[in-house]
């Protein structure tokens, strides 16, 4: 025989109800009662049905909370804890809905709530759709209505583009994994400037594989954005609120993504009758300022001649003053040549006279320096010679 401690078999009983596939993802519906809501924000309260209760926590912050009421029936998910140091076993609520909502609206409830908080649905992630798209990717089923309808607007609307059909099944168990397919090869192609996910109206189940996180997290993770149009204007799915943007109907989604050629038509005349209109007004301009220029220049001629005809003065005046300097200078020049004509030793030789100079060529300017025997030479215009004295003094 063996025995355990309390604590082996509480934890026991608490890692079995964690580790259980059901208790940890349970959907229960009943009536609540004995609702009480603590200073934190928590609620506690019974859920019951004619032969049972449970007693339930409810976190502050779950969905749902605000449906809390005494004597309300309701839908619930969450999971069953076992509290250790009480003993006692809680329904751990983490969604709650007004009875007869339905096991798919509240997976849908669940698991939206999950992906907003991780941030999937964030506006500030969401990018902005091409203006001119050269090529529109679209992820639906080759043979419904929708395909039709989307190819049909966006030719009408703006035939430029191309339209790159990734076909797929928009509805059943193989959906899902169809949808996330055609998502990724539209990412492998990489030609596709938007991707459209589209499918027709239908009812919670027919539109549920676009609630299916596989397909949620196939379009949040899409390099290229995409524009969800799925079912009806009334018609939600998660993929909507992932979406880069989000088309009530598919034929609105087509409209939404490529221009009408019509306007952009309208929207080129009118840029045209703009710089036409640009043009004539600076045409005009300029020529107002030639108008100007030319008045300013028609009043500046009478002062330019007169400044002319001062250069021309000045220039007479000029060569007059210039003429007279030189005048003055040439007679400045032949005096200057006269005087040295006078003073030049040659032109007094010439006249007759002689220069006497002794041996060592100074001058001998005095008959008391001539010497007897004494070699002399005698500097004529034309020559010199050389002479001996015979007689001291004659």
């Amino acid at each position: 025989m063996v025995f355990y401690t309390v604590n082996q078999v509480t934890t026991y009983i608490r890692e079995s109800f964690e580790s259980d596939i059901l208790l940890s993802d349970l959907y229960v519906s009943g009536e609540i009662s004995n609702l009480r809501r603590s200073a934190s924000g928590h609620a506690y309260f019974t859920l019951k049905d004619d032969s049972a209760l449970l007693n339930c926590v409810m976190f502050r912050g779950q969905q749902g909370s605000d449906v809390l009421e005494d004597g309300s029936a309701v839908s619930t998910h969450g999971r069953i804890s076992f509290y250790e140091p009480r003993g006692s076993t809680d329904f751990i609520v983490d969604l709650v809905m007004p009875e007869g909502t339905g096991a798919l609206s509240l997976e849908f409830e669940k698991l939206r709530a999950q992906l907003e908080l991780e941030g999937l649905f964030d506006e500030s992630r969401k990018r902005s759709l091409p203006e001119f798209p050269k090529v529109i990717g679209v992820v639906t089923s080759v043979s419904g209505a929708v395909l039709h309808d989307i190819t049909t607007v966006i030719t009408r609307r703006y035939p430029l583009v191309d339209i790159l059909v990734s076909p797929t099944l928009v509805q059943g168990d193989s959906a899902p994994e169809n949808i996330v397919q055609a998502i990724n090869d539209l990412n492998v192609d990489g030609r596709s400037d938007v991707i459209v996910v589209a499918r027709g109206g239908g009812s919670l189940e027919e539109l549920w594989a676009f609630n299916d996180e596989r397909v949620v997290r196939s379009i949040y993770g899409s390099k290229i954005p995409v524009v969800s149009a799925i079912g009806h204007e009334t018609d939600f799915t998660i993929s909507d609120f992932v979406a880069d943007l989000r088309a009530p109907t598919p034929s609105a989604a087509a409209e939404m993504i490529v221009p009408n050629v019509t306007n952009l038509k309208r929207h080129l005349l009118e840029l045209e009758n703009q710089m036409n209109n640009i043009m004539e007004s600076n045409l005009e301009s300029v020529q107002a300022d030639i108008e100007i220029i030319n008045g300013d220049l028609t009043r500046l001629l009478p002062d330019i001649e007169i400044f002319r005809r001062s250069i021309d003065d000045m220039n007479r005046e000029g060569d007059t003053f210039f003429q007279h300097m030189i005048n003055m200078l040439s007679v400045r020049v032949d005096s200057a040549d006269k005087q040295l004509s006078t003073l030049d030793p040659t032109a007094t030789l010439r006249r007759g006279f002689t220069v006497v100079q002794d041996d060592r060529g100074s001058v001998v300017s005095s008959s008391k320096s001539v010497r007897e025997g004494k070699i002399y030479s005698l500097v004529f215009a034309d020559g010199i010679s050389r002479v001996q004295s015979a007689d001291k003094k004659i």
